[in-house]
């Protein structure tokens, strides 16, 4: 077997190339033995898998453990002299790493730091000064004069920064720079610390500031400090800096701090800084921590902070994957509620939603409680056995539509093709259609899903081209004309499939009345009207069903998308018994089709849905957002069409092409998707709130308006 060549990239895609991690294994700071566990503990909770999961190249180099540990009750000379010769250990060792090493070093208790940031001063050294931020709950720059509990690891900033005994002060390297010091999420000292910083020029953001602010601005405002006049900076993290309640595995616990996920979010920050040259986690206490969950936050700090680049990642993506997407230039990390935020920490407001599958809002509570809950107790059993989620979903889909079946999927595509067999099926067992005589109609500008028979319906060139032959028994007339309907059916028709709105077509609202004339028609023709709401559906219209805002009721209905919640794919066709009844066991199914994780997650979407109606949230917001993009009369825009929270904007080519559009926009914090390079769709959340669309709008029509001012002022200068 072979394998492709290694990746080359430009050498500042590849920031942190080779990551080891150095233990120190020291507890002869602290008021106990815990954190000295701390490191093996990582480690055996897979702290390297994990950092290899995220795509960092990382390797557990060593762990550093003291040469001799001074008997309960020594005397402060001995605990100074024993911290201060385990210091000079850490930083000969790091001091001496090769020049394309990454130290990620783990305590111990934060007296190693005196050790790490000297060593990493001393690397730094020959290129120029050393920046760090520290981020603590307490200023550690006691000394031995000073400290109040006689604990020596409340003491290493000080001797990072001169002063204290010279058993600390003396570890070999440069001095750090208090101008290029900051302290973040401080939020317990004494009046010496304080006084001692002040006097030095050390800057505090402390925990009252990062409340008022957020963890992101404080985090941003430290990184300009740390980088000014420096060579390259250090970021040192004593996990008690983090709120007890949420990680209380630390030696010295303190309320009220930052968030695990929001210091995780901030150090995103970090992955495209290619003056980072260090990191350190220390204080980690095993013995606080039974179930692992507060190791798995060291291993997301440090695979947060450390992980591959915007730049890196798509160019993994490009190298090994299938060239069948052209992405955006934008690669995401996390989400919650609209928001998304990229590998570097940046935030976009999501007006995609995935095509309408995040309907609820990213990592929504309540469906990943949901999903976390079932999936501890069953995942999948395949349609083999019945399982104790699927029954109650299939009731609640047929009560809440009206219908009498449901036949559960995974994708829209399957539920698509699930639609086609059962229309065909009943062409030939109900309506008597001759055999593989039966034809199903379907619109120009339809996209059903890209399977070897839906492309065979499509309009769309690209679609085909390459994957022919097609099936048989397709036939395409113009969407949104009902005559045009009326005049392609003949007896051999089982079926017409339609979308009330074109979605990928290019947000195409069809005419007033046009469903229920089709509904008519298939009515008096014996014909099955099959509605594709896989985007549509669940709310994102205005009405429950895009159907509904012409009180149709189709014989068979497709659903997915927003049914799984944004977590799963989960889909379904809907029909009464008189046409899903055409199935026999045997016929048609799927092994995670009605799985009981998906069925789980989709049972909560439908409780949402009942219990908050956003379908009337999206008509208000649809209309407001339409009324917003009409009124700004932006000279670049043909026309604002949609309904509810499925919106397009279609554009005028010659001035500005939607491709560049969407990217314009992704540019100024808004993820977005052109189609058909014409038209801009926007289908946020349906949880958005009136404000954040506002926000959204205001963005959009700036940013339409400065393109437009461009396109007619000329090209610039070369």
């Amino acid at each position: 077997m072979t394998h492709s060549a290694p990746l080359h990239v430009p050498p500042h895609a590849d920031l942190r190339a080779i990551v080891q991690v150095i233990g120190v294994a020291s507890a002869l700071g602290a008021p106990g033995h815990g954190p000295a566990a701390g490191p093996a503990a990582l480690e055996h909770h897979g702290l390297l898998q994990r950092l290899k999961g995220t795509g960092i190249a990382a390797s557990w180099r060593e762990t550093l453990v003291p040469a001799a540990t001074p008997a309960p009750g020594a005397s402060m000379r001995e605990r100074l002299d024993a911290v201060g010769a385990l210091a000079q250990r850490v930083a000969d060792h790091l001091t001496a790493l090769a020049p394309d090493v990454f130290p990620l070093v783990i305590g111990g208790d934060h007296a190693v730091g005196i050790g790490t940031w000297r060593g990493v001063a001393s690397r730094l050294a020959p290129r120029g000064a050393l920046g760090l931020i520290w981020i603590d709950a307490h200023l550690d720059s006691h000394t031995e004069r000073s400290t109040h509990s006689g604990n020596i690891h409340g003491m290493p900033l000080a001797a990072l920064l001169g002063e204290g005994d010279a058993a600390l002060t003396g570890v070999g390297g440069p001095k750090l720079d208090p101008a290029n010091v900051v302290i973040i999420g401080a939020r317990a000292w004494e009046h010496e610390e304080h006084e001692r910083l002040t006097r030095l020029g050390v800057q505090v953001f402390d925990m009252a500031e990062v409340r008022e602010r957020g963890i992101a601005a404080v985090f941003c405002d430290a990184l300009s400090v740390v980088r000014e006049r420096t060579a390259g900076f250090g970021v040192s993290i004593d996990l008690d800096a983090l709120d007890a309640a949420a990680f209380p595995a630390v030696t010295c616990p303190e309320h009220d701090g930052i968030a695990p996920d929001e210091l995780c979010a901030a150090l995103l920050a970090l992955r495209g800084c290619g003056d980072f040259v260090a990191m350190e986690i220390v204080e980690y206490l095993p013995e606080r921590d039974p179930g692992g969950m507060c190791a798995d936050w060291v291993a997301n700090l440090a695979g947060a902070a450390l992980g591959p680049s915007t730049y890196l990642l798509r160019a993994k993506e490009r190298e090994f994957g299938a060239h069948n997407y052209a992405p955006l230039p934008v690669v995401f990390h996390h989400g919650k509620g609209i928001w998304l935020w990229d590998v570097e920490g940046r935030r976009y407001l999501d007006m995609m939603s995935a095509y309408s599958a995040v309907s609820f809002g990213h990592a929504n509570p309540r469906l990943l409680h949901a999903l976390n809950d079932q999936a501890q107790r069953l995942a999948l059993t395949s349609r083999a056995y019945s399982n104790d989620r699927l029954p109650l979903l299939m009731e609640r889909l047929c009560g809440l539509l009206g219908y009498e079946r449901v036949l559960p999927v995974n994708t829209g595509l399957e539920a698509v093709e699930t639609a086609l067999k059962t229309a065909r099926k009943w062409g030939y067992k109900v309506k008597g259609i001759a055999p593989d005589r039966a034809e199903i109609i379907a619109c120009e500008g339809n996209f059903h899903g890209r399977s070897i028979t839906i492309v065979g319906m499509s309009s769309e060139e690209q679609y085909r081209d390459g994957f022919g032959p097609f099936p048989a028994g397709f036939r395409r007339i113009p969407y949104g004309d009902a005559d045009a309907l009326e005049a392609a059916i003949t007896p051999e028709t089982a079926a017409f499939l339609v979308e009330p709105v074109q979605g990928e077509g290019g947000i195409i609202v069809p005419p007033t009345g046009y469903l229920a004339r089709c509904a008519e028609i298939c009515r008096r023709h014996n014909v099955l009207l099959i509605a594709d709401e896989v985007q549509t559906g669940l709310g994102r219209t205005g009405r429950l069903l895009g159907c509904d805002h012409e009180g149709v009721h189709p014989d068979g209905l497709i659903l997915g998308k927003a049914l799984g919640g944004g977590l799963l794919p989960v889909s379904a066709f809907l029909a009464d018994a008189a046409v899903m009844d055409v199935f026999r066991p045997g016929d048609h199914g799927s092994t995670f089709g009605g799985n009981p994780l998906g069925a789980a997650v989709a049972l909560e979407v439908l409780a949402i849905l009942e219990e908050t109606r956003p379908w009337e949230h999206a008509a208000r917001l649809g209309e407001r957002l339409m009324a917003r993009f009409r009124d700004a009369r932006l000279p670049c825009v043909r026309e604002v069409r949609g309904r509810g929270l499925l919106v397009g904007i279609e554009l005028d080519p010659a001035q500005l092409r939607a491709p560049v559009a969407a990217e314009l926009l992704l540019a100024r914090g808004i993820a977005t998707k052109d189609t058909h390079n014409t038209v801009i769709r926007f289908a946020p959340p349906l949880v958005i709130t009136e404000a954040e669309l506002d926000h959204a709008a205001s963005v959009v029509i700036d940013t339409l308006a400065n393109a437009a001012q461009h396109h007619d002022a000329g090209p610039l200068p070369a």
